[in-house]
């Protein structure tokens, strides 16, 4: 560890993170409401017939739990970065990556209609 910060290693101005993560926060609100399905790539340009295998609300709310999550850990870095280390980028990037993991793998699951299998 150097010392550094993530406002040192920072590039662009602030208002540009603040700015994308209230977009995300509205598209998670919408998403946990169970409406936008159209936002959820792959989905929105299955066919009629892949589209009944899902429970759109249930993958709408996955989806958007999901995004809740990516949001919140934006809105940390965000609202720490003159305190947290720069190293902390490293495990924010890891810690999205692995929320997609786990929405792709409950979009999968959980949200297919049973029989459907």
């Amino acid at each position: 560890m150097n010392g550094r910060t993530l406002a040192d290693i920072s590039t662009g101005p602030d208002w540009v993170l603040y700015v994308v993560i209230i977009v995300f926060a509205v598209i998670s609100v919408f998403l946990l409401l169970g409406k936008g399905a159209w936002l959820i790539a792959g989905y929105n340009t299955s066919s009629d017939k892949q589209k009944q295998k899902y429970d759109e609300k249930k993958l709408c709310r996955v989806t958007g739990g999901g995004m809740l999550a990516a949001t919140a850990l934006l809105a940390v870095t965000a609202v720490f970065e003159d305190v947290l280390p720069a190293e902390s980028a490293g495990i924010m990037v890891m810690a999205i990556f692995l929320d997609c993991i786990i929405m792709i793998i409950l979009g999968n699951t959980i949200c297919r209609k049973k029989g459907n299998e």
